[in-house]
This record gives structure tokens, sequence and C-alpha cells, in this order.
């Protein structure tokens, strides 16, 4: 069987690494440019959904978000309705932060599918996100305290 997992991985921390260099003169560290990111173009996202978003548990996010709060990159808000739920918003720091982040992402897109066709993009996308929601049934399954059989 091909390594395609191996690959994959290869992949997402040489661009991990990248971006962490690269954002590290606006204090944003460890990964922390993807709760920006996902804050920015979900505002009043909760947590917990980022944190489902990004497949990282609560803790690990509750870390992470808590970071870019002390750092000025968002603020937490309480829901007019319900006081326990707190919003998560960019702040004006956050929202200059975030076109350059887009912009490494789109040129990471262009460099690594260099060379591909439009066809070969398109299936390379279908069959990365059927991948994905493979992966997620068992990440929901163990997440919730169950052990996967080999």
């Amino acid at each position: 069987m091909k390594e395609i997992l191996r690959e994959i991985g290869i992949i997402a921390r040489a661009l991990d690494s990248i971006s962490n260099i690269e954002f590290k003169e606006y204090d944003l560290t460890r990964g922390q440019y993807l709760y920006l990111v996902r804050i920015c173009e979900s505002p009043g996202i909760i947590q917990e959904k980022v944190a489902e978003m990004i497949k990282v548990d609560r803790t690990t996010a509750a870390r992470s978000i808590k970071k870019l709060e002390m750092n000025g990159f968002i603020v937490k808000k309480e829901d007019e309705h319900n006081k326990k739920i707190k919003k998560l918003l960019p702040t004006e720091k956050g929202k200059k932060v975030f076109p350059i982040i887009k912009r490494e992402n789109d040129h990471s897109n262009t460099i690594a599918l260099e060379r591909l066709s439009e066809e070969e993009i398109e299936n390379l996308f279908d069959l990365l996100q059927r991948v994905r929601r493979n992966i997620e049934k068992d990440w929901e399954f163990v997440k919730k305290g169950n052990k996967r059989s080999y």
C-alpha cells in the first residue's frame, strides 16, 4: 500500500513550519494563524466550533485562542441571549494580519499545485475531501473516548 497519509503529513508539517516561520514577525506562533483565519472568516464563531473545524481538542484550542486574545488579535464577546456563550471576534489587529495569511495560503496553494492540470486539481480536491470525511468519522469516534479496532 502506498504511504499516502505519510505524504499528506509531510506536506502538512512543511507548510505549517513555513507559516510559523513567516508569521513569527506578527507574533503568531505554533499554528495560531489557523485559529485567526477561522475567526476572521466566521466572526462570532464559538471556541468549540473552531476546535472542531481545525480538528483539535478543546484544551489545545483554548490555549491558542487565549494567546490570540492576549496578543490583541481577537476579543471574546458575551452572547446577548446567553452569557455563557463567548463569541470570538477579530480585532483591528487581527483583521489587518488576515489578508497576509490569506496571501501566504494562496501562494502555497499555487506552489503545491504547480504542473497539475485543472482536471487533476479537481480530482485531487475531491479525493482529499473523501479521505477527510472518512477520517472525520474516526476522529469523532475517538474524541468521544472510544478505541478503534485495528
